[in-house]
């Protein structure tokens, strides 16, 4: 008989790590980008039982709360409204971003309804490229737009909750705002709010869906 200890660490069947998904690189030394404490691994069993897509891991676990899809919404306004007046008021010398009269005389509610005019069409392209270098700065700083800061919330990867790189932030901000500015707004807006209420488990946005985040609550 052998006098050697045992190898250290758990057996193989009983090792928790043993069966689980990739978890992509760990957190930097000295905290989580979910938080002060390390959380458990994202995929790691929950308290919600099955239904994850990991051989019924809860998908939730692991992850701060998601944010409230209402306040989702009016960070979103905040931010529209901090870029949006601005521009509003640098257009004005050059003949405004949205032309309310015609040359027959149409009112607003008319002229509203008519396709996009040559001037309307380059204001549009230039809050097109400010909104989207806006989304993009601040996603890839630290997740928080001045409006998700305001009210505690963070983007975050969905694999293992960093702060999203570059091509994320900027996947994410083109396909939130090209669509809103150019084509379709109302529409668009209706889609990404039905999306954040009903979609599960993870209340992804369609620009969400592009660039695999998730919007998170901070404290």
């Amino acid at each position: 008989m052998s006098n050697e200890p045992p190898p250290g660490g758990p057996p193989e069947d009983d090792d928790p790590f043993a069966k689980r998904p990739p978890q992509g690189p760990p957190p930097p030394q000295g905290g989580s980008p979910y938080g002060s404490a390390p959380p458990p691994p994202p995929y790691d069993p929950g308290p919600y039982g099955g239904g994850g897509p990991y051989g019924g891991a809860d998908p939730l676990a692991g992850m701060p709360p998601l944010a409230e899809p209402g306040k989702r919404i009016l960070a979103r306004l905040i931010d529209f409204l901090i870029i949006s007046i601005p521009l509003y008021l640098i257009s004005l010398p050059f003949g405004g971003a949205v032309d309310v009269s015609s040359e027959d005389g149409e009112d607003f509610g008319n002229a509203v309804g008519n396709s996009y005019t040559g001037h309307q069409l380059v204001w549009s392209l230039i809050g097109l490229v400010v909104y989207v270098a806006y989304d993009t700065y601040f996603t890839h700083k630290d997740g928080r737009t001045p409006g998700k800061r305001l009210l505690k919330m963070r983007v975050a990867m969905l694999n293992d909750g960093s702060v999203p790189d570059t091509s994320s932030a900027l996947m994410r901000a083109v396909v939130l705002w090209l669509p809103a500015l150019l084509c379709c707004p109302c529409l668009w807006w209706l889609i990404n709010i039905v999306m954040m209420f009903t979609d599960k488990p993870y209340r992804q946005g369609l620009q969400d869906k592009a660039g695999k985040t998730v919007v998170v609550s901070v404290r």
